[in-house]
């Protein structure tokens, strides 16, 4: 095999890994979550409070990635997380038990974590050794291509499947998705001692510089886990908008599918400071369109714009924390990821908190944007002071 059909077979493998984990285990239940709490009883508080627990599950996934340091465990790990995804998914159509919904969750959150983080790794460990740029945008692709798939999926299962059958649907979709994730990816070689490239060297930033980026990081993962977590439901509220929130959806992953590549370029032109400012700016814009106009056009100019920005600003932290620790990038990468994994459990429950308190998700939205608009201020001061 020709090493530029290999390299395809890779990345695409890391894509259909993503579709898996983050498509189908994690974001197929915001699409789900207007059937489950019109068909199951499915409360705003619970709603929340299962959100949470999914982003703790992936919280604990990146805790074990930070701690793993071998690669051919990493890839064991990687490989049952796959597995993990289909079973997670199939569990919330088998049961109507909230303890059973809490543990799929859980364990979605941690395949979730398997595919961004150990997935990630391992696509670029090949990717190094074999010559090619070491650049993780089209991997990261398959996030906004896992959004486009679901959402059109659930578009056409909605009106004869239930949303046990639209769960079980999707899990058999995981499992088609997961045979190539699994055979096209090589088990990782063993790397001889010193074999790496002598230019590796750590530049890591002063330690204020890495506490403010993490502070802002956190206020990022509060912006980005309410709308992606409630964005359907929030528009199936709106007034003249119910039955729209999968086309929401469905904008924010045809976005978010070529984002990451996008603001690399963008990064090269202006900096990561400034991308990062301006793609925090714009996701502030996406998340209040809706709620402040109104209508279908604004709902899916913001849905475009959150999607366009969520999955660049994930892709431009990771970036800079591989420029930063080029040799151990794991190191400041699995740092970032607690910051914005804890945003990820604070903020869903905040969130349903507020929705059960005021009977609307828009409070929670509300509070996601001022915290973001903390994050852009907190960026502004790290772009003053530089690392």
């Amino acid at each position: 095999m020709g090493q530029q059909s290999a390299r395809l077979r890779v990345l695409t493998a890391g894509i259909f890994s993503l579709i898996l984990t983050l498509g189908v285990a994690r974001f197929a239940y915001t699409l789900l979550l207007p059937p489950m709490q019109a068909q199951a009883g499915l409360g705003v508080g619970a709603a929340g409070a299962l959100a949470a627990i999914n982003y703790a599950g992936y919280l604990s996934g990146a805790l074990l990635a930070m701690l793993i340091s071998d690669l051919r465990l990493k890839d064991r790990i990687y490989r049952i997380g796959l597995l993990v995804a289909v079973a997670s998914t199939a569990l919330m159509g088998l049961s109507q038990e909230p303890w059973v919904w809490a543990l799929s969750r859980y364990l979605g959150g941690l395949s979730s974590a398997a595919g961004m983080l150990l997935g990630a790794g391992l696509v670029l460990n090949w990717l190094m050794r074999h010559g090619h740029r070491g650049e993780l945008g089209i991997h990261y692709s398959g996030i906004g291509l896992g959004i486009v798939a679901c959402s059109a999926l659930v578009a056409v299962m909605g009106s004869w499947l239930d949303w046990r059958g639209q769960w079980l649907a999707l899990a058999a979709f995981g499992g088609l998705l997961a045979v190539p994730a699994l055979a096209w990816l090589p088990r990782p070689e063993p790397v001889p001692a010193g074999a790496g490239p002598a230019s590796m060297q750590d530049q890591p930033p002063t330690p204020r510089f890495l506490r403010l980026l993490m502070a802002a990081y956190f206020c990022a993962g509060m912006g980005y886990v309410v709308s992606a977590t409630f964005i359907v439901a929030i528009v199936e509220h709106l007034p003249g908008l119910a039955g729209q929130g999968k086309w929401a959806f469905l904008a924010i992953g045809l976005a978010a599918a070529p984002a990451s590549i996008v603001w690399d370029l963008v990064a090269r032109r202006v900096g990561d400071l400034n991308a990062l400012i301006m793609a925090a700016l714009l996701q502030i814009a996406g998340m209040l369109l809706p709620v402040l106009l109104g209508g279908l056009a604004a709902t899916l100019v913001g849905a475009w714009l959150f999607g366009a920005t969520f999955i660049g600003i994930v892709s431009l932290v990771l970036t800079m924390a591989g420029r930063y620790y080029p040799g151990r990038p794991a190191k400041m990468m699995g740092r970032m990821t607690l910051a914005y994994g804890s945003a990820q459990i604070v903020g869903p429950a905040v969130t349903g908190w507020l929705a059960g308190r005021f009977g609307s998700y828009e409070a929670g939205l509300y509070l996601a944007a001022a915290v973001m608009a903390l994050g852009t201020l907190l960026l502004l001061a790290l772009r003053r002071r530089g690392p």
